[in-house]
């Protein structure tokens, strides 16, 4: 074998990921120096990111894209996997039982607003201005602010096959805005609370704060080095469940593709897009099994830890981010400049202040947590929204973070007529005006689901203390 450097393949990763590594140690010295960037709250592997953005348009690096592309798809479910591997704190005075059932209703709420925004936007320029406009266009914001380039790429690329001219660019383009959005919106508004007091930042003291006496050695505890490294269990543990979760994702996906290849084109994308998902529901089924063995004493020792599993799964988060950022690539939207601005801007606006509402609601002991992770996934992504909430909850210690993928997964449920009403809106003006009015009753549901549901659990949690 050729370990020269003439063996790029073997050696191409190595200096992709070497990029990453200096740009994140760039940007925390940045971060450490700067005084005006360090009271901007602007997170390292957000400055990292477009660090590494800025080299690559002017030619300092030659980034492999699709290499970088990977490391963000992998690193959002080993991240959260380790995270779900993670020991739960018990909290009092708080039911959480229905908090990921509202939080999907959040998410999907937040797709109907965006949804009834963008067409409002595009059939009123395709009956004024921009009378060739392809009016279904405006559910092009729900798909890449609320869920990410892969749904844009998927409907942008359907709408253009039904003569949206450039939908499939059109798509990527507000999918990499929304995610601009989360990261420089996303910091402007955590300053903008940082300066009224509302929340704390990254090194000041929190009330959900997880201390670091998780790390100490207890007789039930793993030893930190013995035949094998504490950190290399936390890993192997990480990996394996990452691999059964492929596995799983693979054999749905299969059976799914056999039985019906037309339903297999929606829902296969829609699997493996969000295998983070089914990626931390096995992590979890692990922690109880594990749990379950001690429980019986047939296992002696909790091989998780929580501290070196929060500081793996940071790790991960920010490689992700990093490499992100780093892939964002705008195509051309030649011609379609206007209904560009105006969506995103009016999907940014529409988002902070519906989010402001609902999460008050559903997150009331930890709200800024949840608003901010909350606006970050439904601009961006879901790392986008850790990454804005690890910037005043570091150790993801409060719930707002379970709370994206428990969302995501009753979100895929409850969105599901989402799907169908994209489809609609294509094929004619009385059908978009159809799906609007639809996308309003739907609205007024969700809304009761969240709103009363939270009103029944604090009477029960009133109840309770009484």
């Amino acid at each position: 074998m050729d370990y020269s450097a003439a063996n790029h393949q073997l050696w191409n990763g190595i200096i992709q990921i070497g990029y990453l590594a200096i740009v994140i140690l760039l940007a925390n010295l940045m971060r450490q120096t700067i005084r005006p960037i360090r009271k901007s709250l602007m997170p390292v592997a957000v400055l990292g990111g477009f660090i590494l953005l800025f080299a690559k348009e002017t030619g300092i690096v030659t980034l492999d894209e699709e290499l970088l592309s990977a490391l963000t798809y992998h690193g959002i479910a080993l991240g959260f996997i380790a995270m779900s591997l993670r020991t739960p704190v018990k909290r009092t005075g708080s039911d959480e039982s229905k908090v990921g059932f509202r939080s999907g209703a959040v998410i999907v709420s937040t797709y109907m607003v965006q949804g009834i925004t963008g067409l409002i936007i595009t059939i009123g320029l395709a009956m004024t201005f921009m009378p060739d406009m392809f009016r279904a266009a405006g559910m092009l914001l729900p798909m890449g602010f609320g869920q990410g380039p892969g749904q844009a790429n998927n409907i942008g690329a359907s709408y253009e096959a039904l003569g949206f001219r450039g939908g499939h660019s059109f798509g990527l383009s507000i999918a990499a805005a929304g995610y601009i959005v989360a990261c420089v919106i996303g910091v402007i508004m955590l300053n903008v609370l940082r300066g009224k007091g509302l929340i704390l930042a990254a090194d000041e003291d929190r009330k959900f704060a997880a201390p670091r006496e998780d790390f100490i050695e207890g007789e039930e505890e793993e030893p930190v080095s013995e035949s094998i490294d504490k950190l290399s269990v936390q890993l192997a543990m990480i990996v394996i469940v990452y691999l059964v979760t492929y596995a799983v994702t693979a054999g749905v996906t299969g059976a799914i593709e056999k039985a019906s290849p037309g339903v297999a084109a929606t829902t296969n994308t829609l699997l493996w897009g969000f295998n983070f998902i089914i990626g931390s529901a096995l992590a979890i089924l692990l922690r109880v099994i594990l749990e379950k063995l001690r429980a019986k004493e047939l296992i002696t020792r909790r091989y998780q830890d929580n501290y070196l599993l929060n500081r793996l799964s940071g790790a991960f988060f920010d490689i992700m981010i990093v490499a992100g950022i780093a892939c964002i690539d705008i195509e051309d939207i030649r011609g379609l400049v206007l209904p560009f601005i105006l969506l995103v801007v009016a999907g940014t606006i529409v988002t902070w202040f519906h989010l402001r509402r609902v999460c008050r609601a559903v997150y009331s002991d930890y709200y800024y947590e949840g608003l901010i992770s909350m606006f970050g996934m439904l601009t961006g992504t879901i790392s986008s929204g850790v990454l804005l909430l690890r910037e005043i909850d570091p150790d993801l210690s409060t719930p707002a973070a379970n709370n994206l993928i428990s969302g995501s997964g009753f979100g895929i449920l409850l969105g599901s007529p989402v799907l169908i009403l994209v489809g609609l809106a294509t094929k004619s003006n009385f059908l978009c005006f159809l799906m609007m009015a639809l996308a309003a009753v739907y609205l007024v549901i969700l809304d009761l689901i969240i709103f009363r549901v939270g009103r029944h659990a604090g009477a029960k949690n009133a109840a309770k203390k009484e």
